[in-house]
């Protein structure tokens, strides 16, 4: 389950729900558009809890800020398709369910996911692959295809801004049912005309049975 990510685990206690929405009239330009102002943004959002959580299929403005998010229909990819858990760079991150590893690199560039790990896994007989963007550089030092991957196993860390694609520390969590032949990465944000493609494809981790 998603709250097996972090020790300690997601909980009330731990996470304060955020929202990074185009509804949220305090998330202006000026705070997403400057890392120091919105990494203060997060942190004032979360209070004195441990972990912000939220995000699924939430529409963000933030995207438009970065030109890789721009599509050829002159709109944007702007819906978000996991659930981010911010907490401090460094943070361990946990194998939530076995599987193995499908597949890893660093996807650089502004808006980037950064350091990215795949896993596939075998749920109820369905393939699933379990995305995680934004992790440590030295997370995917001694990785390889096909290595395996227990529940609890320590797997990763968060980056710090300089190589998680520019963004304040947090895991981008992802389910997908078909990768589509991507191998390392995975389209995390969607436009409008292509949601129902996308929400059918990702599910809602925090709604998955993971066993």
């Amino acid at each position: 389950m998603i709250q097996d990510l972090f020790i300690p685990p997601l909980s009330d206690s731990t996470t304060q729900i955020l929202d990074l929405s185009v509804q949220n009239p305090n998330f202006k330009p000026e705070i997403y558009q400057d890392m120091a102002k919105f990494s203060r943004f997060i942190q004032d959002s979360m209070g004195s809890k441990r972990y912000g959580l939220g995000g699924y299929l939430e529409h963000r403005k933030m995207y438009e800020s970065h030109e890789n998010f721009a599509t050829g229909q002159q709109d944007y990819r702007n819906i978000h398709l996991g659930i981010d858990i911010w907490a401090e760079a460094g943070t361990e991150v946990f194998v939530p369910m076995d599987g193995i590893i499908h597949s890893f690199q660093v996807n650089e560039g502004s808006g980037n996911y950064g350091p990215t790990i795949i896993l596939a896994h075998q749920i109820r007989g369905e393939r699933i692959y379990s995305l995680y963007g934004h992790l440590s550089s030295q997370d995917l030092i001694g990785l390889a295809p096909g290595q395996k991957m227990r529940r609890g196993q320590k797997m990763a860390h968060l980056g710090n801004s300089f190589e998680n694609g520019g963004w304040p520390p947090h895991l981008h969590f992802q389910l997908i049912r078909d990768l589509q032949g991507f191998v390392g990465d995975y389209p995390g944000v969607c436009s409008q005309r292509d949601l129902a493609f996308y929400a059918q494809n990702c599910p809602d981790p925090a709604r998955f049975v993971f066993c």
